[in-house]
């Protein structure tokens, strides 16, 4: 698999490269992420968390110029298709009933973590194309049924359309840091990219909010006093918050977290994807990305939720210096060991997007899927992933499929765009 100077290799772990080396390529893209880090990638896999055992071979595509790494991408071969958020269960159904297997097949994914970003990581658009060709000639290799990139950055996608993927587009809801500056009724969809919300376009430098009540004041009347009801049950039932950010979360507070984190899934009838051995390499290695919130009542704790922040490894002293703010924060894992009322709304959005505004973070994004979120001033933006099916047939009825939904989508857009939680101004 050589091409010029360039070689191609394919890793059975990520601790075959060296961190350094993949993490200096991660700061060179345009949307670096801390979940492609090496760290949290080698944790992923230490922990026992995505492994073959769970579904999750790793299989890390990467391409040298000499001893320099020019390109990489976390690469894993999948037997199911949980864990990944881009729904593919209906096309597995197709192979199925033709007598065609789907599995395994190639994701390029950060597991269990629906966060769009860079995941083709090249020096240029060049080497990122030879990335792409290296990934399609080894599935090819391999006999594998397809890949698929998942919660791809505007980089990713279109040098996967140059090289003859099927782009997919999902709806994700983003909060953006900053008072509309257009009128809510002249907002636009925007043609591609994940970071701009619908109808409400970023306002700039001096424009973040001053305050929640700020936040609130740019709201429309109906969803301002469902947020203060929301808070006032929460605050009535006798429960106060505590944050704890990087270092400052205690060895005491990363057990109680995984107690809920771990509850709620058991509760949903399915074990955690992520082991306890995880968060404690967050906790040992990448501490300054994690922020912590946890509820209280009548002395004890009841309920946590998890926040990554996206501010290289310097996010901790950011919270210090105006300066130099976190870009962004992303919702990622709570749970309760006591039901109270909107519980989860206060401890999932109110008190992060309060935080947010205080530090100066510039976006929080909820995660996938959650129309609810709208109602909290989280706005809908497109993600989209990429695709490549070997089979002629299939792929051709995948992209016919994707064509229709790929519609379906823009109206779904549409529709949210008009019911803008913001005030008309």
């Amino acid at each position: 698999m050589a091409e010029g100077a360039i070689i191609a290799r394919v890793l059975a772990s990520p601790l075959e490269v060296d961190a350094s080396a993949w993490n200096a390529l991660l700061a060179r893209q345009s949307h670096a992420t801390p979940f492609m880090r090496h760290e949290y990638l080698a944790a992923l896999h230490t922990s026992e968390s995505a492994v073959p055992q769970t579904g999750w071979t790793p299989r890390f595509m990467t391409l040298w110029e000499g001893d320099a790494l020019v390109a990489a991408c976390p690469l894993y071969l999948k037997s199911h298709s949980h864990g990944e958020y881009v729904f593919d269960w209906s096309w597995a159904s197709a192979y199925e009933q033709h007598g065609v297997p789907y599995y395994p097949k190639a994701v390029v994914a950060v597991p269990f973590t629906p966060v769009p970003g860079s995941r083709l990581l090249a020096r240029d658009e060049a080497t990122r194309q030879r990335l792409v060709q290296a990934l399609r000639q080894w599935c090819e290799d391999e006999g594998l049924s397809s890949l698929h990139v998942l919660f791809a950055s505007d980089d990713d996608v279109l040098t996967s359309a140059r090289k003859g993927l099927m782009l997919r587009h999902t709806v994700q809801f983003h909060w953006q840091n900053a008072p509309p500056t257009l009128p809510v009724s002249l907002g636009s969809q925007p043609s591609e990219g994940v970071l701009t919300a619908l109808g409400r376009p970023g306002g700039g430098p001096g424009l973040a909010f001053e305050s929640f009540d700020h936040f609130l004041a740019s709201l429309s009347q109906d969803k301002r006093k469902k947020i203060r009801q929301e808070r006032r049950r929460v605050a009535e039932a006798g429960v106060t918050f505590r944050w704890a950010l990087g270092a400052d979360i205690s060895p005491s507070d990363w057990d109680f977290f995984y107690r809920c984190y771990e509850r709620t899934y058991l509760e949903h009838g399915n074990p955690p994807y992520l082991t306890r051995a995880f968060f404690q390499q967050m906790a040992d290695r990448m501490p300054g990305h994690w922020l912590l919130f946890i509820a209280e009542r009548e002395g004890r704790s009841i309920a946590s939720s998890l926040i990554a922040i996206d501010d290289d490894s310097t996010c901790v002293n950011a919270i210090h210096h105006a300066k130099n703010p976190p870009r962004a924060a992303y919702g990622r894992y709570w749970g309760a060991l006591e039901r109270v009322d909107c519980l989860h709304f206060e401890a999932c959005y109110y008190q992060p997007l309060q935080w947010c505004i205080a530090h100066g973070v510039q976006r929080f994004e909820g995660g996938a899927q959650g129309e609810h979120k709208m109602a909290r001033a989280l706005l809908p933006v497109q993600a989209t992933s990429t695709h490549w099916l070997a089979h002629p047939a299939f792929a051709d009825a995948v992209e016919r499929f994707l064509a229709r939904e790929g519609a379906g989508v823009e109206d779904y857009l549409d529709h949210l765009q008009a019911r803008s939680p913001f005030r008309a101004t």
